[in-house]
């Protein structure tokens, strides 16, 4: 059993950058895909950004393009995600997910074996 826990949220100003940590207990994730999701209040919960299991191959949304990166360190078994120059729109409880697949498909198919509790971000103009 694998657990997932998310650090990094809080309170920022638009324009700001945050980065959030997703540490992974359990069992090795090194050969797991990863992602980050997030849901808005009343919104359902949308990929943002996911990665492979070596990190040679990354997504992301088309809302986040150009300002997060996805990235990770298998020797701390940790998964990150930097956001920069945030937005109100960025505002939600973001979650870090894990599957056992190599390739972040079933990421995008949100078919994750893993989760992850959330960790809030919310953004004030």
């Amino acid at each position: 059993q694998v657990q997932l826990v998310e650090s990094g949220g809080g309170l920022v100003q638009t324009g700001a950058s945050l980065r959030l940590s997703c540490a992974a207990s359990g069992r090795t994730v090194s050969n797991y895909a990863m992602g980050w999701f997030r849901q808005a209040p009343g919104k359902e919960r949308d990929v943002v950004a996911a990665i492979n299991w070596s990190g040679s191959s990354t997504y992301y949304a088309d809302s986040v393009k150009g300002r997060v990166t996805i990235s990770r360190n298998n020797a701390k078994n940790t998964v990150y995600l930097q956001m920069n120059s945030l937005k109100t729109e960025d505002t939600a409880v973001y979650y870090c997910a894990a599957s056992r697949q190599p390739s972040y498909r079933t990421i995008l198919e949100h078919k994750c074996d893993y989760w992850g509790q959330g960790t809030q971000v919310t953004v004030s103009s």
